[in-house]
């Protein structure tokens, strides 16, 4: 059975594998142009920043040079029941130097759309085990209604012990803070 976090709440994660799913569905009053939420990943070291321009996985990126994380695909409207976008970690074959894993989503260009997190519901983060059984899931409830950009979750190493912490921040500054931030 899945545990539901709140935002901050922190959890082990004890599968070697496993898939983080990421879903949302847009408002029906939205701005009349299509929603493209895009997932990006940064796998960090200890001093908060990319182990290395491979290692900011996205739509353009789906791999890190590892094999540990790979996205699935950009997914450019959200349409459909389940997961919109997945990403696949295996820890195993993690480098040492990786203690971060970072899951943002943005509102791909958020400001010619005139769109933010705000027309969006129903967005949620979850941990699938390697059977794709649910262990961990976060919904996002609060009302972004000018961010363009969701820290949604964060894997992250402690005492040689991997967890998941739902973060839930919200950034108006889009991917490009986030850049700025990890890099």
């Amino acid at each position: 059975m899945a545990i539901n976090l709140q935002k901050g709440q922190r959890e082990a994660i004890n599968a070697p594998q496993f898939t983080i799913g990421l879903g949302w569905d847009t408002n029906s009053a939205s701005t009349g142009t299509s929603f493209d939420l895009d997932t990006s990943v940064f796998v960090l070291g200890d001093n908060k920043r990319l182990l290395s321009d491979s290692h900011f996985v996205f739509y353009n990126n789906l791999k890190t040079p590892d094999g540990a994380v790979e996205h699935s695909g950009d997914n450019l409207t959200g349409d459909g029941d389940g997961d919109d976008e997945q990403i696949k970690v295996d820890l195993s074959k993690i480098g040492s130097a990786a203690t971060e894993i970072c899951v943002v989503v943005t509102v791909h260009d958020a400001e010619n759309r005139r769109q933010n997190f705000g027309q969006i519901r129903n967005s949620y983060i979850r941990v699938l085990d390697g059977a794709n059984n649910e262990v961990l899931k976060y919904e996002l409830e609060e009302d972004f209604s000018i961010e363009t950009a969701v820290e949604f979750g964060r894997i992250y190493k402690r005492n040689n012990e991997w967890k998941f912490e739902a973060v839930g921040v919200g950034m108006k500054d889009g991917l490009e803070f986030f850049l700025n931030k990890y890099n």
